[in-house]
């Protein structure tokens, strides 16, 4: 017994060893292929969230996970999870949406009018590439990101590791933010991504459940899509 205990631990002690070892040279890489994807191509919307970044973003987890063999990654994404964690999505992501609607609505002293978004056919091609940028990027930021970065760094407070995350998400998103807009709203749009990106960190850490993340996510992006001239 006890020495299928110690081998036990020698297993744990290589995978996590491992893991170490390729975290953060793999991420490194990714950031590196991203910001020159980024800066030398400029292919159709769609095709950045949805096959852009399948590659960038999915295929460096895909082999992380195959080389070290890890669960807990996955484990994020479990069939259980799915139904509480679409609840609870939906709930996050229509909570920040009516407020921050009610205050652009007060900010722009507007008068709230009906509209039949959801009759449109761009709304719900709109919300799909909504899922697959919200899928990507929880995939990578919390599912792998995260979990890495609370077993890695286990004696570090939640909120020390949700900063970390929080800055990673935010270089990421810091080259396609300069190029898309200009000078004067750069810094308006790096705050509010950083927020968004503490308030997915802590959701992340309390549930550990990515079917959450990815809804509230997407709901929030349609709301800003839709506030911004949707």
């Amino acid at each position: 017994m006890q020495s299928q205990n110690k081998a036990t631990t020698n297993v744990l002690k290589n995978k996590n060893g491992s893991a170490n070892v390729v975290f953060f040279p793999l991420l490194i890489l990714v950031f590196i292929f991203w910001v020159l994807y980024r800066m030398l191509f400029n292919f159709p919307v769609w095709f950045d969230e949805t096959l852009g970044k399948a590659v960038f973003f999915g295929l460096p987890v895909w082999l992380y996970i195959s080389i070290t063999q890890t669960e807990s990654i996955t484990d994020t994404f479990a069939a259980r999870k799915m139904k509480s964690g679409l609840l609870l999505g939906i709930t996050v992501g229509g909570v920040l949406g009516f407020v921050f609607s009610i205050l652009t609505i007060i900010q722009n002293e507007a008068t709230v009018e009906a509209v039949s978004l959801f009759d449109s056919n761009i709304f719900w091609y709109e919300f799909a590439l909504a899922l697959f940028t919200a899928f990507w990027e929880t995939l990578l930021f919390f599912s792998f990101v995260m979990t890495v970065i609370q077993e890695k760094f286990k004696t570090w407070s939640m909120t020390s590791q949700v900063l970390l995350v929080s800055i990673i998400f935010l270089l990421f998103h810091i080259p396609n933010i300069l190029l898309r807009y200009d000078a004067s709203l750069v810094l308006p749009q790096i705050f509010i991504l950083f927020l968004f990106a503490i308030g997915q960190g802590f959701l992340f850490y309390t549930r550990r459940n990515s079917f959450a993340l990815v809804l509230s996510h997407a709901i929030w992006g349609m709301v800003l899509l839709v506030h911004s001239g949707f």
